[in-house]
């Protein structure tokens, strides 16, 4: 089964980058701010490589380019 992408090459990027700031910022706080960060950072990057967002989906956004 094939997911349809329906995040774009620039949205990827940013979010990747994001992602990984954000798990940066999870190490530096303490308790539960970090795990909240964390879930957040690696979903983010996760979203980015895989190139598929639930919540577009859910909204039927989608920044990929028509071919």
């Amino acid at each position: 089964m094939k997911i349809k992408q329906n995040v774009g090459d620039l949205d990827k990027k940013v979010r990747i980058i994001l992602g990984v700031i954000t798990v940066f910022l999870a190490t530096q706080v303490a308790d539960w701010p970090r795990w909240v960060l964390l879930a957040v950072g690696l979903i983010l990057i996760a979203t980015g490589l895989i190139g598929f967002c639930g919540l577009y989906s859910l909204f039927e956004i989608n920044t990929c380019r028509k071919k």
